[in-house]
């Protein structure tokens, strides 16, 4: 099987989805944060403070380009991986975009108190979200070939549709 992809902006579920299922499909999970992190030896937070924004999406544009030849994973990107379009049609290679989408109050509710979420780190997280979903959704919404809104279902209901599209079950 080609892997299956997980899109979307932070607390829209993609680690814990993505997680359970890999374990549903027999597939191995891989986080595309996790790679850079261990990569670079500081984390996420860190990089954007030391090296910029600019400079991590370089390192994601790096990590897609290694995962050129892997079959057989569930693979969760980070939340601005897609504003690159090179990232996007290399990915597209790989197998299908799957948007996990939140509503943004879900979305503050999954991640307020996390420091390691750096484009929250501001003085109004919940205008920073309602922002960044603003301008990211219609990106998210142009590239993906699924959409799963995770707003109200559960981690194992949000796979039960991935697993349905997959199947063919569209």
């Amino acid at each position: 099987m080609k892997n299956i992809i997980l899109i979307g902006f932070m607390g829209a579920g993609k680690t814990e989805v993505g997680k359970l299922l890999a374990k549903k499909l027999k597939m191995t999970y891989i986080d595309t944060d996790d790679i850079i992190e261990k990569e670079q030896g500081k984390s996420i937070n860190d990089i954007f403070a030391k090296s910029g924004e600019e400079s991590f999406r370089d390192m994601e544009s790096a990590v897609v380009d290694g995962l050129a030849d892997m079959k057989d994973h569930v693979i969760s990107t980070g939340g601005g991986m897609i504003l690159r379009p090179a990232n996007v049609k290399k990915l597209k290679k790989l197998g299908p975009l799957v948007l996990l989408w939140a509503n943004p109050d879900v979305v503050y509710k999954r991640t307020k108190g996390s420091l390691a979420r750096p484009l929250l780190n501001v003085d109004d997280p919940k205008k920073s979200i309602k922002n960044i979903l603003d301008f990211r959704m219609p990106i998210y919404r142009k590239v993906a070939d699924l959409e799963v809104d995770t707003s109200v279902l559960s981690p194992e209901e949000a796979c039960n549709r991935i697993m349905a599209y997959i199947k063919g079950d569209k």
